[in-house]
């Protein structure tokens, strides 16, 4: 976000959390706050409470997250923070429905969005030690309802999400789950088949008046394969559909959503269906693929929120630029051959690709680090990577 911000104004971020990150630590585009305590009350809005008291009173500043537990909390506090900042997010009402998971496959069924066949498992229900039944076959994903709890919950073989090839593997890690503590429910899904290639994943802006300003849609080509950020993109290639366009523009709306929001979902050879996993409310962690593309993130929510310009008409992205967040030796290695890997790899020698992490106006030593930070990677992927 903050070169998305640093491209179309020169301004530079400020940005508050509680610990340092390596693609931060040197970079010239943001000021980088750690504030102990920032990510959980009171200290959250006690540090922005204090921070509005140096504010420029002839600036307007805009408050947005780059995490769930950030999003979390403006949406919580947000009467109280729109007295200092412009803070363009859905309220605690909405908020509450569309950030747990089960909440989200609700509102997808009552709108009309394709979502994976879905069981949903309580602490209970594992406790009383009775079988579970299943209304689908194994393999299946196993994953937390409330993504922003399961952050604190740790123990040995633990995943962001959890695919299980058999009833065995099942049986055995859900009451390891809640022996470690987590009280919420876990959504088991129907795992539909095929690799990463079959992925896609959505970032739009929908303004004030909830009009969709922009939507651009990604299609991932390779994942982490760490145990900790299985699903977090690292290579995209930019691609349009109507179809996924049209449909989540239409849930959007309809549900009167405000601010960024970035959509998983997975095509279904069976049924021939883009299946929607979840919706973040906020920009994707993978999001500077849709700025690199020529749809800047930062200039549609200014020209909303600070502007107010009106509303005109939808932009549906269609890039040509290849995002990467892994050296294009672990893509050519890992990735997957089929059409769209060819397509990247002309786009790789057309020199038709960017980062997130190498910034030619950001210092010496970030680019030095990153540069570390990506010759990492190889044993990562040495060590983890399983092609499904």
């Amino acid at each position: 976000m903050a070169r998305s911000f640093y491209e179309a104004y020169g301004i530079k971020s400020i940005a508050f959390g509680v610990t340092k990150l390596a693609s931060t630590r040197y970079t010239k585009l943001v000021d980088v706050r750690i504030v102990p305590g920032f990510n959980e009350n009171p200290g959250f809005v006690e540090t922005l409470a204090a921070f509005a008291k140096t504010m420029d009173p002839n600036k307007k500043y805009l408050l947005l997250s780059c995490g769930d537990g950030y999003t979390d909390l403006i949406s919580e506090h947000l009467d109280e923070l729109k007295q200092w900042f412009v803070v363009p997010y859905v309220g605690a009402d909405l908020f509450e429905r569309l950030g747990n998971k089960e909440g989200f496959y609700e509102a997808a069924e009552e709108f009309g969005l394709p979502y994976p066949k879905t069981k949903l498992i309580s602490r209970e229900m594992v406790e009383s030690g009775e079988p579970i039944d299943l209304p689908f076959d194994f393999p299946v994903a196993l994953k937390a309802s409330d993504s922003i709890a399961w952050l604190d919950v740790h123990f040995e073989g633990r995943k962001k999400a959890f695919i299980l090839d058999t009833r065995a593997e099942f049986d055995a890690l859900l009451p390891k789950i809640y022996a470690a503590g987590y009280q919420g429910n876990m959504i088991c899904q129907d795992f539909i088949p095929g690799d990463d290639s079959n992925m896609r994943v959505v970032n739009a802006y929908v303004d004030s008046d909830h009009n969709v300003r922009m939507i651009c849609l990604g299609h991932p080509l390779l994942e982490d394969p760490e145990p900790s950020a299985v699903g977090n993109y690292m290579v995209i290639l930019p691609e349009k559909n109507d179809q996924i366009y049209q449909t989540i523009k239409k849930f959007l709306e309809d549900i009167k959503y405000v601010g960024f929001a970035d959509f998983d979902l997975k095509y279904d050879v069976r049924d021939g269906q883009y299946k929607v996993f979840e919706i973040n409310l906020r920009q994707g962690r993978s999001s500077y693929y849709c700025t690199l593309n020529g749809y800047n993130l930062a200039k549609y929510v200014v020209e909303d929120a600070i502007y107010h310009r009106p509303f005109t008409e939808t932009e549906y992205a269609d890039g040509d630029q290849l995002w990467l967040s892994v050296p294009k030796k672990i893509f050519y290695k890992y990735a997957k051959d089929n059409e769209y890997k060819q397509r990247a790899i002309k786009l790789l020698k057309a020199g038709q690709y960017g980062t997130t992490a190498f910034d030619k106006q950001d210092s010496w030593k970030q680019r030095a680090l990153m540069h570390y930070a990506f010759h990492l990677m190889n044993a990562k992927y040495k060590q983890f990577f399983v092609q499904r």
